[in-house]
């Protein structure tokens, strides 16, 4: 697990810059900087974010993980598929694409 998404996410969601849940996700693509999706999304579902994300130019990923862990991660007691964050910096966008790159090829 990539420490600098985990800390990304904490601060996200401290400053509710976070959005939770597919639904809400493929709602809110335009304004999201960051989509980050848990392995127990439903296919169908993630073709619909993946598609729209790459349509949008958002750059998009894979937890490797369960929506489960993905919940805990966050501090909460329920399953989170899939989420986005609304506001992030640049730099810390490319350090977590580039750290589960690194994580995916392992």
């Amino acid at each position: 697990m990539s420490k600098i998404l985990e800390k990304a996410l904490k601060d996200a969601l401290k400053e509710d810059k976070i959005t939770m849940g597919a639904k809400q996700v493929l709602n809110s693509v335009k304004n999201s900087k960051l989509i980050v999706l848990s392995q127990s999304v439903e296919k169908e579902v993630f073709e619909k974010i993946q598609t729209n994300a790459q349509k949008e130019k958002i750059p998009y990923v894979n937890f490797q993980g369960t929506s489960v862990a993905l919940g805990r991660l966050c501090g909460l007691q329920f399953r989170i598929s899939t989420l986005s964050f609304t506001s992030l910096t640049d730099a810390n966008i490319k350090s977590i694409l580039k750290d589960t790159e690194t994580e995916e090829t392992k």
